[in-house]
């Protein structure tokens, strides 16, 4: 099965490595001796400290996989001036008949986070808003309703 290829900007991958290096080193370490005190305090059925840390652990182990798998498909976003909107690209917006302007980056969906601008390529906004040149308009489904943007410019 061929894995999805993740497009990170280097602040965010490298944001990752710093938490898999937490992740790894650190915690890993907290958790196992938080086990081990656990343990010391006797019966395991109805011991809360060793339930808790367990469920911590298997947490913990999950985010590190899901990182491992990030950064083994991670692909450097190197922005280049194509005139399209492509991921990485600065973008900004204006509803079609309105004023105000929005500004957007697209992103992969790891590096999502809507209060910063940074749209997902895979969002309704980021695909359709995807290959579109300055001057284009571009239309997309929302529980609301049709929404019509026209690009205003773009870095």
């Amino acid at each position: 099965m061929q894995e999805d290829k993740t497009y990170l900007t280097a602040e965010k991958l490298a944001e990752f490595k710093t938490e898999l290096e937490f992740l790894t080193r650190t915690k890993r370490k907290e958790i196992a001796e938080s086990l081990e005190y656990a343990k010391a305090l006797g019966d395991l059925s109805e011991n809360a400290e060793y339930h808790e840390a367990r469920g911590e652990q298997a947490s913990v182990e999950d985010r590190i996989s899901r990182l491992e798998q990030i950064l083994k498909n991670a692909v450097l976003i190197e922005v280049h001036d194509t005139g399209k909107v492509s991921i990485g690209s600065k973008f900004t917006v204006r509803k079609v008949g309105e004023k105000e302007k929005k500004q957007f980056t697209i992103v992969s969906p790891e590096e999502s986070d809507a209060k910063e601008g940074k749209i997902s390529v895979k969002s309704p906004i980021g695909q359709a808003a995807y290959g579109k040149k300055k001057g284009d308009e571009f239309s997309f489904k929302t529980p609301s309703g049709v929404m019509n943007y026209e690009i205003v410019s773009l870095e």
